[in-house]
């Protein structure tokens, strides 16, 4: 059975990848490999694939990983009825009673405003009145 996956190359610290049909019984890096369909860069997200080589594998059964899967379909390129896509995995929530989001709602309370008391009930000290100065007259 043939298998269509991304091969590595490139460098250590800066992949790049091949896309290659290839023997599903060996290794992407046995070298082995039946033709290539195109790179995918994916520092840039760029991809080269020959449509016309990928539909004709496709049509013939080879079997697209997960990852050649959304990469062909990037590409626009029609898909068997028979590949299914990886539906996209759920992540375990570690500890969900110590987080925010998903704690219940509490609501707090909100502090009452201040009550102002009525003037007549308050208690007012003399006010230090400021010396008023005399109008001075001319001559």
């Amino acid at each position: 059975m043939l298998a269509i996956r991304l091969q590595r190359t490139g460098r250590k610290g800066h992949a790049m990848f091949r896309m290659v049909v290839q023997d599903a019984r060996r290794t992407p890096t046995s070298g082995k490999v039946v033709t290539y369909l195109g790179s995918y860069d994916p520092h840039t997200k760029t991809a080269a694939i020959d449509h016309e080589k990928a539909s004709y594998y496709l049509e013939r059964g080879a079997q697209p990983s997960p990852r050649a899967i959304t990469l062909l379909k990037a590409e626009k390129i029609k898909m068997p009825a028979w590949v299914a896509e990886a539906s996209p995995k759920q992540r375990a929530v570690r500890n969900p009673d110590k987080r925010r989001s998903t704690a219940p709602k509490t609501e707090e309370p909100k502090p009452e405003p201040a009550q102002e008391t009525p003037a007549s009930e308050t208690v007012s000290e003399p006010a230090a009145e400021a010396p008023v100065e005399a109008p001075v007259e001319e001559a």
